[in-house]
């Protein structure tokens, strides 16, 4: 079982930031609604168990969740939101068989899930050595959360989250303007380019050098970066569904998030953060002239080509997506 200091801040390895099925009753499977032709093959409603959700809390069909047509399974990631609230939240209490007892779970595993999300960007704010000016604010907000996460149930539910986001959603957007433009003077070239909720649906960007962009909560949903330099650039709430990042450096890009890098495509020449794991289903590299394992870049062929599509309004500091079952 979870302990309560277990969840500290700063985070020494986001290990408490990271989902553990095992540890944890099914919760997204039950608690969050899906629909089909959103990564799921039927609809279902909240408070409702999948189908495919076993007595013991795992999954039936986990071994083919894609063949199946679950991807929205596997780009969901709770944060650890899940163990946490069933082991220490709860206590180790299954929601089954209580109906008063499997709605607050419910209600307080979508809290839970938004509290650990910020805390795992505030967690990645704090390494950033040009945010240093921040790193008191940081770390008093991701105290207070963490506290938050740590409470019982009613506290937990009743709490302020637009307030908490909104704060949230304001100190990272400072800390992302001092590394981006730290990384462009250290580099000697021009700050990058501000695409903030863009729409780059489909948009050709194989090749583009993005190093320092701002594509916070851009749509790059089914966009070409196959050996993109994406270096510095800043993701928080971009939309990466089924985009191509074949060869992409994402070595160093800000706030990329493990639910980010599982609903795009990738192969083994992807670069990806250190403490990113690669997603099962990215496959070897499928282009000619990229090496697996060495992430070299494509010719900087800046076709950039992008949609003209309606700008839309960013929801901070993640955007919120279709849910898993």
């Amino acid at each position: 079982m979870l302990e309560p200091e277990e969840l500290t801040f700063p985070t020494a390895d986001r290990t408490t930031l990271r989902a553990d099925c095992a540890r944890c009753f099914g919760l997204c499977c039950v608690a969050l609604p899906f629909s089909s032709g959103a990564g799921f093959p039927t609809d279902k409603p909240a408070g409702k168990p999948c189908a495919n959700l076993r007595a013991d809390s795992s999954c039936g069909i986990h071994a083919r969740l894609r063949q199946d047509g679950y991807s929205g399974c596997t780009t969901f990631d709770c944060f650890g939101a899940g163990q946490r609230v069933s082991q220490t939240t709860f206590a180790g209490r299954d929601w089954r068989g209580a109906p008063a007892r499997a709605s607050a779970m419910f209600e307080a595993f979508a809290v839970m899930r938004q509290l650990h999300e910020m805390l795992w960007y505030l967690d990645e704010a704090l390494a950033h050595r040009a945010a240093d000016s921040l790193h008191t604010e940081l770390a008093l907000l991701g105290t207070e959360i963490t506290a938050l996460a740590r409470s019982e149930p009613e506290t937990l539910t009743s709490c302020d989250l637009p307030a908490l986001r909104d704060r949230a959603n304001r100190l990272l957007t400072s800390v992302g303007v001092l590394v981006r433009d730290q990384a462009a003077s250290r580099a000697g070239r021009p700050a990058g380019p501000d695409r903030r909720n863009a729409d780059l649906i489909g948009a050709r960007l194989r090749g583009a050098d993005l190093r320092g962009a701002n594509l916070r909560g851009a749509y790059l949903i089914a966009a070409d970066l196959r050996g993109a330099d994406l270096r510095d650039a800043e993701l928080i709430g971009a939309d990466l569904r089924d985009a191509r990042l074949d060869g992409a450096d994402l070595s160093t890009a800000l706030f990329l998030t493990p639910p980010q890098a599982a609903a795009a495509h990738g192969d083994r020449a992807t670069r990806l953060p250190t403490g990113l794991v690669r997603p099962s289903h990215w496959g070897p590299s499928q282009d000619k002239g990229v090496s697996d394992g060495q992430g070299q870049r494509q010719s900087r062929r800046r076709t950039g080509r992008r949609s003209d599509g309606a700008r839309r309004g960013e929801q901070p500091p993640g955007r919120r997506r279709g849910r898993r079952s």
